[in-house]
């Protein structure tokens, strides 16, 4: 069972969760609609993705042009939006099977760090990562002998009582090892730590990570459904 700190329901929003919970200080808000500081992460979010209002609201954070991804949507049309590509996701959340592990070689990231991490994401394309994205929660790293780095995993969404483990990425040279899953198990210990519960995201295309999920001990939730929207007026 869960306590209401971690109700699974604030899994189908988490982006809407944590910029008006965890994630405040990042946030620029505007009714019904959020979204994150442009040098933090590229997410948007509305309270309610079939609220028309909430779509009124969005259009106050977005320029004419832009675009912004969301769930839960549907594929509606709404007022001065149109709907451009789309695209299919799982979410995964940790079970008792899952052992999270601090591991001694793993470093914290931080500020300074920041030149490194985007070295690797670009060298491993993980998904988006900006030049303030690591100050969301903890980011580890493991290093080779040169200093080098070569594996990354971090937070990213904190839904009220959950923490998205996100960038999961390591050097092409360096696969194989085992080295994304001990730094999973590792951010995971932290988590666990502050009596949060783990979760993740990935492409429903991405076989390989799926598969290392659900290895170490991750389930699927549920299959996202994510569309784009540009603001047309």
């Amino acid at each position: 069972m869960t306590s209401s700190l971690t109700s699974t329901a604030v899994l189908d929003n988490p982006a809407w969760s944590s910029l008006t919970g965890a994630h405040a200080r990042f946030a620029v808000t505007n009714g019904q609609a959020a979204r994150y500081d442009d040098d933090v992460a590229p997410f948007h979010a509305v309270a309610d993705p079939a609220d028309p209002q909430a779509w009124k609201d969005l259009a106050g954070l977005v320029p004419v042009g832009g675009t912004v991804a969301i769930t839960g949507a549907g594929g509606a049309v709404f007022p001065g939006w149109e709907i451009g590509a789309g695209g299919s996701g799982v979410q995964l959340v940790s079970t008792p099977a899952f052992q999270s592990d601090f591991d001694p070689a793993a470093v914290r990231l931080g500020p300074a760090d920041v030149p490194d991490i985007l070295d690797l994401i670009d060298r491993t394309q993980p998904g988006p990562f900006r030049r303030r994205t690591v100050e969301l929660g903890t980011y580890l790293g493991l290093r080779a002998p040169d200093g080098r780095l070569i594996a990354l995993a971090g937070e990213r969404l904190h839904p009220a009582g959950w923490t998205e483990i996100s960038a999961v990425c390591t050097d092409p040279g360096h696969r194989k090892k085992g080295l994304a899953s001990r730094l999973v198990r590792a951010v995971a210990a932290g988590i666990r730590e502050r009596a949060e519960i783990p979760f993740l995201h990935a492409a429903a295309g991405n076989v390989n990570a799926i598969r290392l999920y659900e290895s170490i001990g991750f389930v699927l939730r549920k299959r996202t459904d994510f569309t784009q929207y540009r603001r047309v007026a």
